[in-house]
């Protein structure tokens, strides 16, 4: 079976084998950019950073045994202040967030990986799903909006 605990920390702050993962993505930004909007009607490098971070606490919560719902953020948080310390705290957040997930995926048993979360099947929620697949998916997130950031951070 594929270590899941493994992946996400690659995604996170590991060698991903795609390249840069999302830490060192994030890092790279500028503080003056995160918050422009480089492309009209996209989403700013810290839209992005806000939203992986409310999805990674989500991941967190279902891995708990909660139900599903809407992150706690919201799916797009908007930054609260467009600063260079408010953008240290969305990385800082983010990297909180990945910490205690990978913690929990450290505990949970072997057993555990392919049991059901704690909702019926919604495709477009992603719920229903078993937990080896919702980290997965949590991977898959990572590495797509990490490319996002690193080409909005060449603008």
């Amino acid at each position: 079976m594929i270590n899941i605990t493994n992946e996400i920390q690659k995604a996170f702050n590991g060698d991903a084998w795609h390249g840069n993962h999302v830490m060192q993505t994030l890092n790279n930004v500028k503080p003056e950019n995160a918050f422009e909007h480089f492309i009209p009607n996209a989403h700013s490098i810290a839209e992005i950073a806000l939203h992986l971070t409310s999805w990674t606490e989500e991941v967190t919560s279902r891995l708990l045994g909660n139900l599903s719902v809407e992150p706690v953020l919201g799916d797009w948080p908007i930054p609260e202040e467009k600063t260079a310390q408010a953008w240290e705290k969305i990385i800082f957040n983010f990297k909180v967030a990945n910490e205690e997930l990978i913690r929990l995926c450290e505990s949970i048993k072997d057993s555990q990986w392919n049991e059901n979360t704690n909702d019926e099947r919604n495709p477009a929620l992603g719920t229903g799903v078993t937990n080896i697949e919702l980290v997965n998916g949590l991977v898959q997130h990572h590495s797509y909006h990490s490319g996002q950031i690193a080409l909005l951070s060449k603008f």
